[in-house]
Formats: structure tokens, sequence, C-alpha cells
């Protein structure tokens, strides 16, 4: 199973989701496909993604049954701990290239 939330990317590239994947809701893309095609969609959202978001997630053999990976600017960080794959928050600021010093 592989699902990709894209935000903020252009209509081309949408459509280019929607030809290897079902979109079940905006920006909402599903399906089951091989790691070859897997990685070549990706290949797609890292030329086409201009100043979106994208986070795609799919089946795994790990702890947790999946894994992930982020494209684009966005609040949430993908982190490692004890090989376990956790998502992180950036302040408001920060992801905005706002941060004050201190």
């Amino acid at each position: 199973m592989l699902v990709i939330v894209v935000e903020n990317v252009p209509p081309r590239l949408r459509g280019r989701l929607g030809l290897w994947l079902v979109e079940v809701r905006a920006g909402v893309y599903v399906g089951k496909v091989s790691r070859r095609v897997r990685e070549m969609i990706w290949d797609n959202l890292e030329k086409g993604i201009d100043n979106g978001n994208a986070v795609m997630v799919w089946s795994s053999n790990t702890e947790s049954g999946f894994d992930f990976m982020t494209l684009g600017a966005n609040r949430r960080i993908p982190v490692e701990m004890d090989g376990i794959k956790l998502v992180s928050f950036l302040p408001e600021e920060a992801a905005e290239g706002k941060e004050k010093p201190f």
C-alpha cells in the first residue's frame, strides 16, 4: 500500500500522480505499486514539487509496519530514534524562517 499527500503543488504534478494512483481526497493519493514504481513516482515528485510539500508512506517490513519520506518545507520533520522513524514538530517561527535569536 502506498499513500501520498501533497499540498500546494502544481496541477500538472497532481495530474501525473493520478496516472498511477487514485485520488481519494484532494491531494491524497492511494495505490498498490511495486518498489520500482514507487521510486519513479518519488522522482517525479522531486522534479515537480515547486513550492509545495509532500509525504509518501508505504508498507514496509519495519517495527512500525510502514516507512515514509517527506519533501518540501513543513513543520513536521522525520526523526529516527532507536531504529524507529518518528515525527517532530518545528516551532512555527522556525518553519516560516522567522526564528528569533535567543
